[in-house]
């Protein structure tokens, strides 16, 4: 708990202080007084004062907010040059612009730092998505996808990798979803309606990659070595069940203690099958191996890497955007939103991890900010942007009567969306999701 707490406002007072540092920076730049710099809102908790400027640390983390002189129609206006309703619109622009701006930036950088450490990746990720193994019982056997298959495009949209499948197939859970799959030269359409995996809801056909976990390591006078098996061995199937990655097989192994089990192994340009007499090991069985997935070290440069961030965030931009209009359409469900309580859960998971998957996470949240708050809804960044482009057009600023029903209509939008988001995370909390009956 202590771990989630702390995780979870470093990864807020990170975003939020870089969020409001660009209005703030901004704002300097073109000679607008700012009053207050606040991380947080409501009531004050420690803060100084610096020249014209409080900086405060208030008592509620979710948000924060850089206080311009003149920034309202509302606020006491003299007429001076350092008030925000005295710059030109083309100035306005560029300190709300600032804030999203830099929390994209923030974005590119972390996971440019990500990238520049190295990392273990999935083999077959940036392969095409070619079908290895299909679940029995699962909406991709039930839709017609057979093994061998490479799926070509879903909802129209092409796929190249099995990374892009997944961004596009996991947005898509209990929606019925065409998909396309290239069959021995031939473009076969299909109808799948993925399940909804994870309390997150992300989408899935039961499809697996054309790759195979590996031994890695025979331990001394177990039954792996005295029945035969060797270090190298490639394992294809177990007891007939195709096995992709090593958990599937620790967790086929472990249900079947003192039981003989058949590994399918390709060793070398030879395929064997080999019986093994397993063990108890507690309640669970044991062979005496070690695994690991079909995986590749990546080592970048400082180039590399920041050219990887760039195009990495700029393809996330997009799954935000289709999300973003599937939740317009209802092909994506609002189930998959996440808001404080499972942004906390999720930093604490991170943190338990390392700094190299809280940054990872910080950087997709970031990204996720940035973006959302470019949205044209009133109360954003991007909505006092909308307002002020509209102006532009008509050629005249429009009444305080018309900016307060904006505005308005932008503060139920977002009311609503907040609502659903943690209803969302209560959801996902055993014991609460225990008492809604109506689920």
């Amino acid at each position: 708990m202590l771990l989630t707490t702390v995780a979870f406002v470093f990864v807020l007072g990170v975003l939020i202080f870089v969020h409001e540092l660009g209005h703030f920076l901004m704002a300097r730049r073109i000679g607008v007084r700012v009053i207050t710099f606040s991380l947080g809102f409501g009531p004050k908790l420690v803060g100084f004062r610096r020249g014209d400027t409080e900086y405060r640390v208030s008592a509620v983390p979710l948000g924060g907010y850089v206080k311009m002189a003149g920034e309202t129609p509302d606020d006491p206006r003299t007429g001076q040059p350092d008030e925000f309703l005295s710059k030109t619109k083309w100035q306005r622009f560029q300190v709300l612009i600032m804030g999203p701006v830099m929390n994209i930036v923030l974005a590119v950088v972390l996971m440019w730092v990500v990238l520049m450490q190295g990392d273990r990746e999935y083999s077959f990720l940036q392969r095409p998505a070619k079908i290895g193994a299909i679940a029995a019982g699962s909406p991709a056997e039930r839709g017609g996808v057979r093994p061998g298959d490479v799926i070509a495009t879903v909802a129209g949209r092409r796929v190249d990798t099995w990374e892009q499948f997944s961004m596009a197939i996991g947005t898509k859970a209990r929606r019925e979803v065409k998909i396309e799959v290239v069959r021995d030269g031939q473009t076969v359409p299909l109808t799948v309606t993925p399940d909804a995996q994870t309390k997150y809801e992300i989408g899935d056909i039961g499809v697996f990659p054309d790759v195979h976990p590996s031994i890695v390591q025979i331990v001394p006078g177990e039954a792996a070595e005295r029945d035969g098996l060797k270090a190298g061995d490639i394992v294809l199937a177990f007891n007939g069940q195709t096995i992709t990655f090593r958990q599937q097989l620790i967790e086929a192994i472990a249900k079947r203690p003192n039981q003989v089990v058949v590994f399918e192994v390709q060793r070398g340009s030879e395929r064997r099958s080999i019986s093994v007499t397993t063990t108890l090991q507690g309640k669970n069985g044991r062979v005496g191996i070690g695994l690991d997935d079909d995986v590749i070290l990546v080592q970048r440069g400082p180039w590399e890497a920041a050219k990887l961030s760039v195009r990495r965030n700029y393809e996330s931009s997009g799954d935000i955007f289709r999300t973003l209009v599937g939740l317009l359409t209802r092909e994506t469900s609002p189930k998959q939103l996440t808001g404080p309580l499972g942004i906390a859960q999720l930093s604490g998971d991170a943190a338990a991890l390392g700094w190299v998957a809280l940054f990872s996470l910080m950087a997709i949240i970031s990204l996720n900010l940035g973006i959302l708050n470019l949205l044209p809804i009133p109360v954003l960044d991007g909505g006092h942007i909308f307002i002020m482009a509209l102006e532009g057009l008509a050629r005249r600023d429009f009444s305080m009567k018309v900016k307060e029903a904006l505005l308005l209509g932008g503060f139920a939008v977002l009311m609503l969306l907040m609502v659903t988001v943690i209803y969302n995370d209560l959801t996902r909390v055993a014991w609460i999701q225990r008492l809604m009956f109506w689920r």
